[in-house]
């Protein structure tokens, strides 16, 4: 075993996201969340099925006015810094996401509190907003990017092993959330994983990898199993 770790030569911390930069890819942008601008779009999408909130420590929200009082509380937050996804086709808001855990002095961020309603899951866009954040992540300098969910939301484990997240363990009884024991699975990309995934998650998105009735040809998972550096999540076989 090493005495010491590995030197990491010219190391500078990166800079916080602000939100501002306004990520935007083929089907979807993100914008800094914002009461005034988002939450009435957010919440129509949302309201079509109450268990996006499952596994989230806020929601359901009855109204559009209370999801807008919520919103109006985060939406100066810098960590979390929660992102809306807006689909560039439409012009609607479908889902939100954010980084938190943000710690530029180690290199490390999280991609979290992540949102979609059932019009924006299992679709190229909802893929492409997470990767567009993950490359925003490694672009900026951080070496770490985390991805961290209830160890009983297997939608959100196989989205982590999907996007090329490597299983990193179990944290037992990590927190209490709706007055529930919640147990939370770890996952991570390092930077240098990330070159192999990012050609991983062009070649997947390149419209030459849908068919004309827009089902994928090579999937997703099967790509980035190629490119994961770290340990498969056993939870799911």
């Amino acid at each position: 075993m090493k005495r010491f770790g590995e030197p990491v030569p010219g190391w500078q911390a990166p800079p916080r996201p602000s939100g501002d930069e306004g990520l935007e890819g083929c089907h979807v942008r993100l914008e800094r969340l914002s009461a005034d601008r988002h939450a009435a779009d957010l919440h129509r999408a949302f309201s079509v099925e109450e268990a996006v909130w499952d596994y989230l420590p806020y929601g359901p929200f009855a109204s559009t006015a209370a999801y807008h009082h919520w919103v109006r509380t985060v939406e100066e937050s810098a960590d979390p810094l929660f992102l809306v996804i807006r689909d560039r086709a439409t012009g609607h808001c479908g889902g939100v996401a954010s980084f938190l855990r943000i710690a530029p002095e180690a290199g490390s961020i999280e991609i979290g509190h992540i949102c979609l309603s059932p019009g924006l899951q299992r679709t190229p866009a909802a893929t492409e907003a997470l990767v567009l954040m993950m490359a925003w992540s490694f672009a900026a300098g951080y070496r770490r990017v985390e991805w961290k969910c209830d160890a009983l939301n297997l939608a959100s484990r196989r989205a982590a092993q999907r996007l090329g997240f490597s299983y990193e363990g179990t944290f037992r009884q990590a927190t209490v959330v709706k007055g529930r024991n919640r147990d939370t699975a770890w996952f991570s990309v390092i930077d240098r994983e990330w070159p192999a995934l990012h050609e991983a998650f062009e070649l997947w998105l390149a419209p030459r990898n849908f068919d004309a009735s827009g089902q994928q040809i090579e999937r997703l998972s099967d790509l980035t199993a190629l490119a994961r550096g770290g340990a498969a999540d056993p939870a799911l076989g």
